[in-house]
Parts: structure tokens; C-alpha cells; sequence
């Protein structure tokens, strides 16, 4: 009770618990009562003379009421984390008090509860498992990542929502956004292609490349557009909030809700992308070979270009790989944008000297704002774009030809290819192989990530096996009886909720 009591007075504890209600200004009034709950319990339960039992049992109903009162404070630091921001001490402290509350309630089960006996063989149990697990290096992994992935995903759900559809309104507003993308993305191949036309040094060509993709995403992203595989790898988050209501009624349909909608999101998004690159690259490339004739793109290199998207290659494990690194990318956006609202980089900028004196005050608190609003998104396009870029070129410096196969980028190769090999390339059996290892790369892509991103979620709130089968089965009861929930928007948000 006094280690409850103690971090429950934590500085970074009692900045981020609830301040609302009749103990609005006195957050760790439940942790200061405490102690002499318990001190009341502790004296009535020595010998007493008969008539103290009822005394005892209030005693006991308060010091249980205040035991739930520290944790539901617990319980409200996550609310407060997007103003403040976790780390993983803070998320190691709540994961002890949590323990400790725990433990607290079941000594009191031991001591007076209705069947002392089994109470007692659980604790004892609960002990010896414990006991194991500190010698277990396999269970201090576990606890350290599942700690991580709680630090990861519990911040900011937020983001994860901005891409998920649930009517037909944001599908198409997603649709459009995507064709956008695909926009910006026709040109962003034909510059990768002068790049590597460039010849230069293995690190400057990876360097270029990757600022190439990254300044693509950034303008994708300033004009409110969207790149679809960046999608499902945000959305940790949002599965973590869905995850985390297993437990209530219909807990385990509203989760797959969640995924039948991300599903029609990035359905909307890989549409989108693919049905404006392929059109833009071609009518680029048949510009540039009408202005600078056929060394615009020499048929060779055309040629090895669409055998390099074939289906029968390499390209399954390319499009995987690259499904990893959209994941990498969506953890280094949430460590920034967690590390920006943490270090309370906002105030820094809004009160720097020098910026005010630039800008003005009144200039630099809405820069600050932008900053703070923008650094998770920003942060994950410049990380994808030289993840892209760059690890292509590292892996060649060891002899491996590891490379990226993005697929809006695949399918602006491919229609950059078509336009060097003109009309007669349908009749080429790789025509149809490269379309076909299109379709596989994209759903890689969308496939590994969002995988990864459901297996972070997992992790971060502890979900167990029997949990897991649960939403497995309910996952493929809804494919067999309304496929076409996850492909097709409902008519209203409520639709989904139905089902």
C-alpha cells in the first residue's frame, strides 16, 4: 500500500491523471486516503472483541473502493497522452502500480475473502510463476517488447483514423485522395528513372532516390492526398483503442468492423494510387520520347524494367520486404511526433527568441502548432522515402540485390516501361507477368504491414490466446457471409456497425 501510495505521487503520474469532477484539483486524493484505509483494516483485523465485524467490513469495503479509485487514476493517464506524451519509464510505472493495486486485492482475498484457501493457492501459484519468469530470458523479452509496444501504440489513435473509411462519402473522398497521390507518384518515377540514369556512386544514388520519394510524399501530404501502403502501417493505434474493448459486449464485431473497413480503405487507396500513376508515367514517357527520342528510355532498359516486376521473380519477397519498411517507417513517424510532444518541443519553438523575433509571437505559436500537428506525418514520409531509397543501395554494397517494390512505384515503372515498348507489348507474355506481380506486390504491401501493425496492437494490450481465436473466427465468418464488406462501402457508418 505505501509503494501505491508513493507512485502515486509521481510528478509525471499526477501530471497526466484526470483533474475533472468532485476531486478536480486533488488528483492523488484516492492514493493520500489510502494509507489510513488500510491502517484502519490493519487494526480491526488483530483480535477484536465480538461486535467489530461490521466495523471491519466497512472498513474492508473502503479500503477495496479506494484500491479501485488509484486505479481507475491509473487508468486516466492514457487519456492525457496526447498533450503530454509517454515514454517507456512512464509505461513501466503504470505497468508496476497496475501490479501493485493487483497484488493489494489479492492479499485482502487471502486475508478475509470468501474462499481464503483457493485465494491463497492462486497467490502462491501466481508466485512461483513469477519466480520462473525472472529467470526466464525469453520472459524478460516478451515483458521488455510488450512493454515497447504498449509505449508505441498507445499514443495517439488518432492517426490511424484518418485512414479508415466507414460510409461511402469518406471512401470516396479516399478514392480521390489516392488518384492524387497516383498523381504526384507518375512524376516521382520518371525522376527516380533520370536518377539511376545518373550513374553515380552507390550512396548518392540511394541519397537521391530516397529525397526524391520523400519530397513526393511530403507534397502528397500537404495537399491533404494520401499514399495507400502508408495506411494500414498508422493504423496500430486504432487497432489498440478496438482491441482494448474486447472484453465489453460485441467487443469482438466492432474489432472486425475496424478491419473490414481498414480493408475497404486501402482497397480504396491501392485503387486510387494505381489508377492515375499508370496513366500519368505512360503519357510522361511518350512526352519525353516525342521531345528526346527513343534514348528518353532505351528499349533494354524498358525491357528490364518490366521483367523486373514479373511475378515470377523475386518480387513476392521484394513486395514483403518493402511491407517491413512501411512498418519501420509508421514506428519512427509515432516515436517522433511522441519525442516532439514529450520534450515539449512546441513551446521551445513558440517561445524561442530568435523565432519570435522572426516570425512574431503570434507567427510562431501557430508554426509551433503546425509542428505539432504535422511532425508524426512528416516525419513518417521523409523516413519512408529514405528507407526506400537508401536500403536498396546498402544491401549492394555487401553483393545483395535486396530490392524495394512499392507498389504505386511498380506501376509507374510499368506504365513508364509501356510507353518505350508501345502498343505491341500486350502481345508480350512479360506484359501480363508484370500485372500480374503488380496485383501480388500490392497486396504484400498492404499485407505485411498492416500484419505487423495488427501484431503490435496484440502486443500492446496483452490480448491472449483465447481472445485472438475469437476474432479469427468472427474474421472469417464475416468473409464467408459478406465478403463484399470488405472490399465495397456501406450506405451509412451505422451499416458497418451492423455488420
Amino acid at each position: 500500500v505505501s509503494q501505491i501510495r508513493a507512485t502515486g505521487f509521481s510528478p509525471d503520474l499526477r501530471s497526466r491523471m484526470h483533474n475533472s469532477g468532485p476531486l478536480a484539483g486533488e488528483v492523488e486524493a484516492p492514493f493520500k486516503h489510502l494509507a489510513a484505509q488500510y491502517e484502519t483494516v490493519q487494526t480491526l483485523l488483530a483480535p477484536q472483541p465480538p461486535g467489530d465485524e461490521e466495523a471491519l467490513r466497512q472498513s474492508l469495503t473502503l479500503l477495496r473502493a479506494g484500491l479501485e479509485a488509484c486505479r481507475q487514476q491509473a487508468d486516466s493517464v492514457t487519456a492525457h497522452l496526447e498533450d503530454y506524451g509517454t515514454s517507456m519509464s512512464l509505461v513501466y510505472v503504470l505497468h508496476q502500480l497496475h501490479q501493485r493495486i493487483d497484488r493489494a486485492e489479492a492479499l485482502l482475498n487471502c486475508l478475509v475473502g470468501d474462499t481464503p484457501a483457493r485465494d491463497t493457492a492462486h497467490l502462491f501459484a501466481n508466485f512461483v510463476r513469477l519466480n520462473a519468469q525472472r529467470r526466464s530470458l525469453r520472459a524478460l523479452w516478451r515483458h521488455n517488447t510488450a512493454l515497447l509496444a504498449e509505449k508505441m501504440a498507445e499514443r495517439h489513435a488518432e492517426t490511424g483514423e484518418h485512414y479508415i473509411t466507414r460510409d461511402r462519402r469518406e471512401y470516396r473522398a479516399m478514392l480521390g485522395a489516392a488518384m492524387g497521390g497516383g498523381l504526384i507518384m507518375g512524376f516521382t518515377t520518371w525522376i527516380k528513372i533520370g536518377i539511376l540514369g545518373l550513374k553515380t556512386a552507390l550512396f548518392w544514388t540511394g541519397l537521391l532516390a530516397g529525397l526524391n520519394y520523400a519530397v513526393s510524399f511530403v507534397i502528397v501530404q500537404l495537399l491533404h492526398w494520401t499514399i495507400a501502403t502508408k495506411q494500414p502501417a498508422m493504423t496500430a493505434p486504432a487497432m489498440a483503442d478496438k482491441l482494448g474493448e474486447l472484453s465489453k459486449p460485441g467487443g469482438v464485431e466492432r474489432f472486425v468492423d475496424e478491419v473490414a473497413n481498414l480493408t475497404r480503405s486501402q482497397s480504396a487507396g491501392v485503387f486510387g494510387n494505381v489508377l492515375l500513376v499508370m496513366p500519368v508515367a505512360l503519357l510522361l514517357g511518350l512526352g519525353g520520347l516525342a521531345v528526346f527520342g527513343p534514348q528518353f528510355l532505351p528499349v533494354p532498359k524498358a525491357e528490364h524494367e518490366l521483367q523486373s516486376l514479373s511475378l515470377l521473380g523475386p518480387t513476392p519477397l521484394f513486395a514483403a520486404f518493402t511491407g517491413v519498411l512501411l512498418f519501420l517507417s509508421s514506428v519512427i513517424a509515432g516515436w517522433a511526433e511522441n519525442a516532439f510532444v514529450l520534450h515539449r518541443i512546441d513551446s521551445a519553438i513558440a517561445w524561442n527568441p530568435r523565432i519570435r523575433r522572426r516570425l512574431g509571437a503570434l507567427r510562431a505559436a501557430r508554426w509551433a502548432a503546425w509542428w505539432r500537428r504535422n511532425i508524426g506525418v512528416m516525419s513518417g514520409n521523409v523516413s519512408l522515402g529514405l528507407l526506400l531509397g537508401l536500403t536498396p543501395e546498402f544491401f549492394r554494397i555487401f553483393g545483395l540485390d535486396l530490392q524495394v517494390r512499392h507498389v504505386t512505384l511498380s506501376s509507374g515503372l510499368f506504365g513508364a516501361a509501356c510507353a518505350s515498348l508501345g502498343p505491341a507489348v500486350v502481345n508480350d507474355p512479360a506484359f501480363w507477368w508484370a500485372l500480374a506481380g503488380i496485383a501480388v506486390n500490392g497486396v504484400l504491401n498492404v499485407g505485411v504491414s498492416f500484419y505487423l501493425a495488427y501484431r503490435l496492437a496484440l502486443r500492446a494490450r496483452g490480448i491472449q490466446v483465447k481472445e485472438r481465436r475469437a476474432i479469427y473466427t468472427s474474421i472469417a465468418r464475416r468473409l464467408w457471409r459478406r465478403p463484399w464488406t470488405f472490399i465495397l462501402p456501406p450506405r451509412h457508418a451505422a451499416a458497418s456497425a451492423h455488420g
